[in-house]
Formats: C-alpha cells, structure tokens, sequence
C-alpha cells in the first residue's frame, strides 16, 4: 500500500476515534454474557507435555513373574500411548464444552466526511438444541472408549508378559535338559571307547557314540540360541533389548489351577473387548444426539454502535439472526450416525459371542495340556528314565548293544522334550484366558515365588 493510501484514511481513522469508549463498553458486556467455564478452564488445562515412557532396566538378578509384569505395567511403551490417548479424550471433553466465539465487524457506509455512518458490532451464536450438551457427552464417552482401550492392552501386555516369561522358563528347563543330555552321551561315549580297547565291542559303535554326542551338541547350541530369544522377547515388554536378568525364577512345573469353565465364562461381562463394545455402542447413542441437536437452527444476536456524522451522535444497534432449515436439515449426517449406531449394536453381539467362544476353546487348549503334562509326569517319565537307566548300566556290563542304548536315550529325550511342550502349552493357554476375561485375579493362579 502506498502513503496516499495513509494520508487519506487518516480522517476516516480519526472520525472513528469517538466510537472507541462505547465500542469497548459493548464488547465487555458481550464478554461478561457471553464468556461461559470452558474458556476459564482453557487457562488452567494449558499443562506441560506430559514424559515419556521411563526406560527401565531390571537388576542383574533371578526375575519372578511378578516383578517381570511390573516392570512392563509401568514402562511398557503401547501402554504410555493409551494413557496419552485419554489425556487427548480430556482435552476433546474440554473442546466439547466451549462456546462459540462472537464476532466483531466493522462496517462503513458513505466515505465522505460529513455524511459517513460508522457502525462496530458484536454478534454472538446462541447454540439451541442442546448441542453443548450433546457434544459433551458424545466427547466423555469417547474418553470412556480410551479408558476401555487401555484396559484391553493392559490386559494384553499383562498376557504377552506372561507368556514370554513361561517362554523363558520353558528354554532354561530344554537347556537343562540339553546340558543333562550331553552329560549322558559323554559317558556313553566313554563306555564305549573302553569297550572298544576292551575288544568287546566294534568301532563302529564308538563312532556312532560320537556322533550322537556331536548330535546332543548341536541340541545344546539351539537350546542356548532359544533362550537367548526368548529373554529378549521378554525384556522388550518393558523396553530394554539386553536382558540383565539372571533366570526366569518360577515353579515351572507347577501349573495354575484355573477356575472351571463356568466361573470363567460368568466373568465374562466384564471383559475388555466387551466393555470396549458397550461403550461404541453408548458412545454412537451420544453422536446420533450430536446429529440430532443440529437439526435445530442457533440463534445469532448482534449489539454494537453506530455512529452517524450528519447527525451527530452514536445510536445503539441491535439484532437477531436465524437461519431457516429448508434445504439442509442434517438428514445424511443423522443418517449415517443411526446406522452406525446400528453398527455398534452387532459389533457387541459378535463380541460376546467371540469372548465365550475363544474363552472356551483356550480352556479346552489348557486342560488337554495340563492331562497331557500330568500323564507324561505321571506315566511316561518314569518309564522312560528307568528303561534308559537300565540300558545304559546293561550296556556297561555288556548285557545291551549300543542302539539299545541310543534308542532309550531317543525315547526318554523326547518324552522330557514333550512334558516341557506340554506345560507351556497349558501356560499360553492360562495367559489367553487371562488376555480375554482381562481378570487382574486371575494372576494369582500362575505358580510363581
């Protein structure tokens, strides 16, 4: 712009001059009417960023399950991300309960001196319709569904800890077993060379010693890659990718005893993905009100000054303003809120259906698993470890053949690595049933010191 331009609405500029006092009189009326608590409350919810994640290491010592699922409750980062989400669901409560802000307009009509007329004005939208309300409800019920998402990974990483630390215990006992394995191969092969220098036995049942001892050897190297695994995965649940741990401490072969299934599935109300569901469907209920309250039409009013230079003196204006509804009624929008609505009503009823259904089919999995891991404790083992025992000592004594011997090993290996399956798998089963019911109680079940 140029300084003409300046030069020549300087007398415009200083004619407004009177108008100011009762310009500024007007809007802190409008102000003390209009102002309502959310803009009060805007000044004191402006709080510093809220920190990350702690970064938390575990000592250098034995882990139970119990601290393990503390360290991950309190650092792990998809659960900070959930509470971040309801700190958002606060400030949309907020946003929800503020009103519109007026609108201050100027208006010059007739740019020569003496016959201008000046007019400054505020105008203020009344909502009607309940709509501060109906948002404010729709916005706490989306802070509910944050509440009920946090709750559901809760649940879980409560699961996955669960599962990752029984994975751990799980490759110290195929370790144990791996080392206990080498150690019984080594005195076969021993056996076996004296036998050999004995000339009672061929060569080549010396050989196939070594090999099978080579063999036990590269089970041990896999077991030991195993459990290296598995502890990473589990300290990454609390965010610390070098596990400091000494061992997963717990009564590995003491298996939670659940509740029956019946008592599980009464529970089963309060399960995270059915109260998420209830919520969706309370929360849907709230925006078809939402929709429904913008059926009816704000009402606008208008106070300012107006300032006429051929008369004089400044005169009050007032106003009142309605839009009239003949073409856009928010029939789509209502609509579409109806029919979600409708939505959220089946999604819960294929919820509860879902949550008995894989409640009773992960019980399933864990009471096969459990008689599984009983008759191999019961039955099996004890077979197996006194038919490899006493061919082991018949071979010493030149009772046995060398494969009698690998065969008992074979048998008695595989039953151990079976029973060592089998509780895991009844494990991973407890920890989905704790992951679906989301029943903090449930905990108490796990063996663990």
């Amino acid at each position: 712009m140029s300084l003409a331009f300046f030069r020549d609405a300087r007398p415009l500029l200083g004619s407004l001059r009177p108008l100011v006092p009762a310009a500024c009189r007007v809007l802190a009326a409008a102000t003390v009417i209009f102002v309502s608590l959310p803009y009060a409350r805007a000044a004191s919810f402006a709080a510093a960023p809220q920190e990350l994640a702690p970064n938390v290491i575990e000592p250098a010592a034995p882990l139970t399950l119990t601290a393990a699922l503390r360290l991950a409750l309190q650092a792990n980062p998809d659960l900070s991300a959930a509470r971040q989400e309801i700190g958002a669901a606060d400030g949309q409560v907020m946003q929800a309960g503020a009103s519109p802000n007026p609108d201050l307009s100027l208006q010059v009509e007739d740019l020569r001196k003496d016959t201008r007329t000046t007019t400054l004005q505020i105008n203020q939208a009344l909502e009607l319709g309940g709509k501060r309300n109906a948002r404010i409800t729709a916005a706490e019920r989306g802070r509910d569904a944050a509440q009920a998402d946090l709750a559901a990974k809760r649940a879980e990483i409560r699961a996955a800890v669960i599962s990752a630390f029984f994975d751990v215990a799980a490759a110290q006992e195929r370790l144990r077993l791996s080392q206990a394995s080498l150690e019984l191969a080594r005195r076969a092969t021993t056996a076996a060379a004296h036998r050999v220098a004995a000339g009672k036995i061929s060569p080549v049942d010396e050989t196939k010693a070594r090999v099978a001892e080579a063999t036990v050897r590269l089970e041990l190297n896999q077991a030991n890659g195993e459990l290296t695994t598995a502890r990473k995965r589990l300290t990454t649940l609390w965010g610390n990718p070098s596990p400091r741990f000494d061992r997963a401490e717990s009564q590995f072969e003491a298996l939670p005893l659940l509740p029956a299934l019946t008592e599980l599935q009464a529970r089963a109300g309060q399960a995270p993905a059915l109260m998420r569901a209830q919520i969706e469907v309370e929360r849907r209920i709230a925006l078809v009100q939402v929709e429904q309250s913008k059926r009816t039409p704000d009402l606008t009013l208008s106070v300012g000054v107006k300032r006429a230079e051929d008369l004089g003196r400044n005169q009050a204006v007032l106003g009142v303003s309605v839009p009239l509804p003949l073409f856009d009624r928010n029939q789509g929008n209502l609509f579409e809120a109806l029919r979600r609505t409708d939505k959220a009503r089946d999604e819960l009823s294929a919820s509860r259906l879902r949550v008995d259904t894989d409640t009773a089919q992960a019980y399933e999995r864990y009471a096969n698993a459990r008689q599984e891991a009983e008759a191999l404790r019961q039955e099996i083992l004890p077979g197996a470890q006194t038919a490899y025992d006493a061919a082991t000592k018949g071979f010493e004594f030149g009772k046995f053949g060398f494969l009698d011997v690998l065969d008992a090993q074979r048998t008695y290996l595989q039953a151990k690595s079976q029973y060592v399956r089998a509780l895991l798998d009844a494990y991973h089963a407890a920890a989905e049933i704790d992951r679906i019911l989301g029943d903090d109680s449930l905990i108490e079940h796990f063996a663990a010191p």
